[in-house]
């Protein structure tokens, strides 16, 4: 099945909400990969989603606020910074999602939570994530063992408003849900939020081991790198991700 079109607008409800929250100040750096790099880190039925024979690993630091169930924020444990490393994925039904190889914050309980329900590979963290006007600092540390020392810093500054942002960051930021493996099973988690308003940013220093850690090598500064104030974002009930043929997608 060919993969599902590229659009800044969800292309489906989600009902009802099991999750909701606010993504605010996010950060997105992005490399381009081979395909062949990264297939074997997804997980089983999803393959890489590829542009023009590229795709792509994401660095994204962010401000996580009023995360909760259904519609309701819980108190402190539901905010707080996060930074994750994600990769672009199609499943056998042609939906397009995104593959967490790692996601730090400074929360233990949403780590664990995290873990328990969905797979998902939260590391607990000492995090930082700070924007005073246009300018943006980020510095993180992973506190477990297991997580090998990884670290990020990180000066950005946003610069003006993209009116078009364009077909190269709808593909890397429009993504309407993610593929995660729990219980010996491939998820697809959909979800739904307003377009992302996007701007230009530039990276000032970045000193980082987390995409090496993260099993993804890369070399030299991003090819992209975008900022948005955020949206207020809902996780609807998931499915399991239909198998597809081991291969790559074309757009």
């Amino acid at each position: 099945m060919l993969p599902e079109p590229v659009t800044a607008r969800a292309p489906r409800t989600v009902r009802p909400t099991l999750l909701s929250q606010d993504w605010r100040d996010v950060l997105f750096l992005h490399w381009p990969v081979h395909p062949a790099a990264v297939a074997p880190l997804l997980p089983a039925g999803t393959f890489p989603d590829v542009r023009n024979g590229t795709t792509w690993v994401g660095l994204v630091a962010f401000s996580m606020q009023r995360l909760g169930p259904g519609r309701t924020p819980l108190p402190y444990v539901g905010t707080f910074p996060e930074v994750n490393v994600r990769l672009y994925s199609v499943d056998g039904r042609g939906r397009r999602g995104v593959v967490f190889r790692s996601l730090d914050c400074p929360r233990l309980p949403a780590v664990l939570v995290a873990h328990a329900a969905l797979g998902l590979p939260y590391r607990w963290s000492r995090t930082r994530w700070t924007v005073d006007g246009d300018a943006l600092h980020l510095a993180t540390r992973v506190r477990r063992a297991g997580g090998g020392g990884a670290r990020c810093v990180l000066r950005a500054r946003v610069g003006p408003r993209l009116e078009r942002p364009g077909p190269l960051a709808d593909f890397l930021t429009a993504r309407w849900g993610l593929h995660t493996r729990t219980a010996g099973r491939t998820l697809y988690l959909p979800v739904e939020h307003p377009p992302w308003p996007l701007h230009q940013a530039q990276v000032e220093h970045l000193d980082e081991t987390l995409l090496r850690a993260a099993g993804v090598d890369v070399s030299g500064p991003p090819a992209s790198v975008l900022f948005s104030p955020g949206v207020s974002v809902r996780f609807g009930p998931g499915g399991a991700a239909a198998s597809g043929p081991n291969r790559v997608s074309s757009w």
